[in-house]
């Protein structure tokens, strides 16, 4: 989560997507947009929101606690923007404290997930949601960020059950949308540009965390 608020990520003023709603009025009968494309358009639309089930997670193995909807930005990822990366964070804090601050709408940020330090997993933001949590708005649309009970300067925070239910999350993420397993796209908040965090820390052992996640993703689901 870092050492200070990150910025509120914001709204773009006109999306790809929206942008594409122009054009298809003007290419009408040209067959320039696919009837797919349309229909994953319509939910653009001011006033049409896309249909979402409460409580829905994208990992069987989270419980769903909502986040402050000030703290992230509705999308339809990976069709309106690709999603590449992991970047992972610590909490500067215990789990409830992170929970607190990511349904505080003054916080102005939130990651998707929280792994507690005994590997429970709270979903707080749909990963097709843009989650402020990188302090990079490039970087937040990209990724979908994690963050770990404890604190940066305590190694002992970073216990194996928190590496294990991690890396299984991680394993999942980077399957489905086809990321690959290595420093270049799972990283750390403290790798993102312009920020001025440095967790997960030096404690953390990115070697450790890379082969659990390649283990994981030789596991059956």
């Amino acid at each position: 989560m870092g050492q200070r608020k990150a910025p509120r990520d914001g709204d773009r003023k006109v999306g790809r997507r929206a942008l594409l709603i122009g054009g298809a009025a003007a290419a009408a009968g040209t067959a320039v947009l696919a009837r797919d494309e349309l229909a994953r358009l319509w939910w653009r639309v001011p006033g049409v929101e896309k249909p979402r089930k409460e409580g829905e997670v994208d990992y069987a193995g989270a419980r769903w606690v909502a986040a402050s909807d000030a703290n992230w930005r509705r999308a339809d990822r990976p069709d309106d923007y690709g999603i590449d990366m992991v970047i992972v964070h610590v909490t500067q804090g215990s789990f409830d404290s992170a929970v607190k601050a990511f349904q505080d709408p003054g916080h102005k940020a939130a990651a998707h997930y929280i792994v507690r330090q005994d590997g429970h997993v709270a979903q707080m933001i749909r990963e097709l949601d843009v989650a402020y949590h990188a302090g990079n708005r490039d970087y937040n649309e990209r990724s979908v960020g994690i963050e770990h009970e404890g604190f940066v300067d305590r190694p002992q925070d970073l216990t194996d059950e928190m590496y294990e239910a991690s890396a299984r999350l991680t394993a999942l993420i980077c399957a489905r949308y086809g990321i690959p397993v290595d420093r270049e796209h799972i990283i750390g908040h403290v790798e993102v540009p312009g920020t001025d965090h440095t967790d997960p820390g030096p404690h953390w052992d990115w070697d450790r965390y890379l082969r659990l996640v390649r283990q994981a993703r030789t596991v059956p689901a």
